[in-house]
């Protein structure tokens, strides 16, 4: 399998959807926007964008599944699974703030082999596979080096349905609003990893994520030289539904602080 070729055309593909998106977008209406649930929300855009998305990549890769946010098509492959999220950040594209994605992931078996994130409004394309680098706009990017947790900015999601873990995501927040620069929340989970990817976030922590939300930032993390795991510290992060994701070197840093406040009670099962 050319994983740096797939690589190439999912690339091609989350472009062609963001285009699609931002085509669809200057029309779409109150009307055009349905509740899937508490404060969670889809549009004709992200199920156009899922059906292009899906239609495309049947093309790449025989027999493999697709898990996906909308929906659209549902079919768990034996040896490789499509995970994608058609448009990350809806709340955002639906209130007109230019912050959302489209995510795309590949896994074989367990293991994600690539991963794209784009960026739509910026045209920023993030990309990785297997044992090649992670890329933004095609050239190399790194996770950063800073060391001093003081002197680091964080990301993070703000909980809009799960409110059972609410208040120790409270104070943790408070914590790290001591300890750090400084937090930020864009709204788009991809978003958010690749931008640790690239080195503007030092971590990144959320709990209530699906796999598509992670499967692909976190992939581009990893081959950018940083580290991923769940508030436990283990590897369960991309259907665990938690997610800590950094530089490597402030890792088990992060994660010693994370435990402060998500101890065993407070696991996501």
């Amino acid at each position: 399998m050319n994983y740096s070729q797939i690589a190439s055309r999912v690339e091609e593909i989350a472009h062609e959807a963001g285009q699609l998106i931002l085509t669809m977008g200057q029309s779409i209406t109150q009307a055009d926007v349905e509740i899937k649930g508490l404060h969670n929300y889809v549009t004709k855009v992200d199920k156009e964008s899922e059906r292009l998305i899906i239609s495309r990549l049947k093309e790449i890769v025989d027999g493999a599944g697709f898990i996906a946010e909308e929906g659209t098509e549902e079919r768990i492959g034996e040896r490789y699974n499509w995970v994608i999220d058609p448009l990350d950040g809806t709340t955002n594209f639906i209130h007109g703030v230019p912050i959302s994605s489209v995510s795309i992931a590949l896994m074989e078996g367990e293991k994600v082999v690539v991963g794209s994130v784009y960026e739509i409004n910026s045209g920023e394309s993030f990309l990785a596979y297997h044992n090649g680098p992670a890329l933004l706009n095609g050239r190399p990017i790194r996770v950063s080096s800073r060391d001093n947790i003081h002197e680091t900015l964080l990301a993070t999601g703000f909980p809009y349905y799960d409110y059972n873990l609410l208040d120790p995501y409270l104070e943790l927040f408070r914590h790290f609003m001591k300890t750090t620069r400084g937090l930020r929340r864009l709204g788009s989970a991809a978003v958010d990893l690749a931008w640790v990817a690239c080195g503007r976030f030092d971590a990144f922590y959320e709990y209530g994520l699906n796999p598509w939300d992670v499967a692909a930032g976190a992939f581009i993390v990893e081959r950018a030289g940083g580290r991923n795991s769940d508030f436990g510290g283990g590897s369960g992060y991309i259907f665990g539904r938690q997610i800590l994701s950094s530089n490597a070197i402030l890792h088990d840093e992060y994660l010693r602080h994370v435990q402060m406040f998500f101890g065993e009670k407070e696991r996501i099962i």
